[in-house]
């Protein structure tokens, strides 16, 4: 099972670099949510695929009676998505805010900081 999450990480991963270095920026935002979900699955695959029991500790003892799954990557996924999602926002106000001063998501046609010199006019 943890392989072919693997395999699965490893094709998130390369398709979010794929359209991360594509010139539209809204390509650009889905590349990133599938790299954030990609880290979000090696945190996931490193923490092991078992099935025990919740980490809960019964009233009266000082540790559980069976062993129990980790609950350490659970916490740690719990916390990169609302990051992810705070990255996701601020990134599509960007774009939005982009969209509404150039007129365009292309990064190519972005020129306001380098305007067209009379060479490239022609």
């Amino acid at each position: 099972m943890e392989s072919a999450l693997v395999i699965v990480i490893g094709v998130m991963t390369a398709t979010g670099v794929y359209l991360m270095l594509a010139s539209n920026l809204l390509s650009y935002l889905f590349g990133l949510i599938l790299l954030s979900n990609a880290a979000n699955l090696v945190i996931f695959v490193a923490g092991r695929l078992t099935r025990m029991a919740p980490p809960l500790i019964p009233k009266g003892l000082q540790a559980p009676p069976e062993p129990v799954a980790n609950a350490l990557p659970q916490a740690m996924i719990l916390t990169a998505i609302v990051i992810g999602f705070g990255l996701l926002a601020f990134t599509l106000a960007l774009v939005v805010g982009c969209y509404r001063e150039l007129g365009t998501i292309d990064a190519d046609h972005m020129r306001l900081a380098e305007p067209i010199t009379p060479d490239e006019a022609h």
